[in-house]
């Protein structure tokens, strides 16, 4: 199943810079991976913003978020997530 997700980071003001810090190389480490596992199948930032748009495609719901719920950012994001369906005019 293919879902489009939004996520919006929102760190705290006044969370240390070292705190952020990891939190940021440990999400990219495990985003990188769930990349190389064919998991999140593209990201791209939003310009202007601490954001990013994704698409992943797991097998389930519950799958989806179990991964996302696994993001070290995940307690500081705002997150939409869309469902896809391949269109019958796509080539």
């Amino acid at each position: 199943m293919l879902y489009m997700v939004q996520m919006q980071v929102n760190l705290p003001v006044d969370m240390p810079a070292e705190r952020a810090d990891k939190l940021k190389a440990d999400e990219k480490a495990l985003a990188q991976q769930l990349q190389r596992d064919g998991k999140w199948k593209n990201l791209w930032r939003v310009a202007g913003r601490y954001a990013n748009v994704s698409i992943f495609d797991v097998e389930s719901n519950d799958e989806l978020h179990t991964l996302l719920a696994s993001l070290p950012l995940f307690p500081y994001m705002d997150i939409n997530v869309t469902a896809l369906a391949r269109h019958p005019s796509a080539i």
